[in-house]
């Protein structure tokens, strides 16, 4: 225990200002280990809201309608119906092809939201 105290330059101290002083130093490493997981979650939920609200500020133009589309959450919604109609596997909008995009557009254009129930709020 000297050699401890010693190396770490407590020799001199008093017992009680160094139990006080390893008693502040646990206390504040707890601390920061009980805090920061919260402030990494705080800053996931942050880097969801900003992906989310870049997703509904999409837009997209349709070529053959001469119109152009927002992507929207109703918009999400009709794209999942029509790739369930098709027996077709989720993937982003963005990554499938220019023909299956317009396959997509040009089913739209003749399913508006009344027809698919999507509500609108």
């Amino acid at each position: 225990m000297k050699q401890v105290t010693r190396r770490l330059g407590l020799t001199g101290m008093k017992p009680l200002t160094r139990y006080f002083g390893i008693g502040l130093l646990s206390v504040t490493s707890l601390t920061l280990v009980s805090i920061l997981p919260g402030a990494a979650l705080a800053q996931d939920d942050h880097r969801y809201d900003q992906r989310r609200e870049a997703e509904n500020n999409r837009r997209y133009q349709d070529a053959r309608h001469h119109d152009e589309h927002a992507w929207n959450e109703h918009e999400d919604r009709a794209y999942r119906m029509w790739l369930g109609e098709r027996h077709r596997k989720y993937n982003d909008f963005d990554r499938i092809n220019r023909r299956d995009q317009q396959a997509y557009w040009d089913w739209r254009h003749s399913h508006s939201d009344a027809q698919l129930k999507i509500e609108i709020r």
